[in-house]
């Protein structure tokens, strides 16, 4: 294994819960991937340009398509914040402002700070 999933809060997994088995199916696959393989393709996941450190895991399933926002922490390990269903082609500002918001959240967590 080249990396590590951990989840922050439960943001994603409630999302992953509510979801029907072929959409859970495809996200096991995109995990799968994210984390074994070395050099991850920009179809599964890109950084979010304007940013520092955030990145957007993506997944597609018949015509529903889906980003996980997402950190690097520790080198290998990717730490997963908020997720929203995709339905144009930005991605919506807010979404972008709640993912920053978490990830400062995180670290200022993890070092104490909160």
């Amino acid at each position: 294994m080249i990396r590590e999933i951990r989840f922050y809060k439960k943001y994603f997994i409630d999302f992953y819960i509510s979801q029907g088995s072929s959409i859970r199916d495809k996200i096991d696959y995109v995990f799968k991937i994210i984390r074994t393989v070395n050099r991850i393709p920009e179809k599964f996941f890109k950084h979010i340009e304007g940013t520092e450190g955030l990145y957007e895991i993506r997944i597609k399933s018949g015509s529903d398509i889906f980003r996980v926002f997402c950190c690097f922490d520790e080198g290998r390990v990717v730490i997963l914040f908020n997720v929203f269903q995709k339905k144009s082609q930005k991605t919506p500002k807010k979404e972008i402002v709640r993912a920053i918001k978490l990830k400062q959240e995180y670290f200022n967590t993890k070092e104490g700070k909160l």
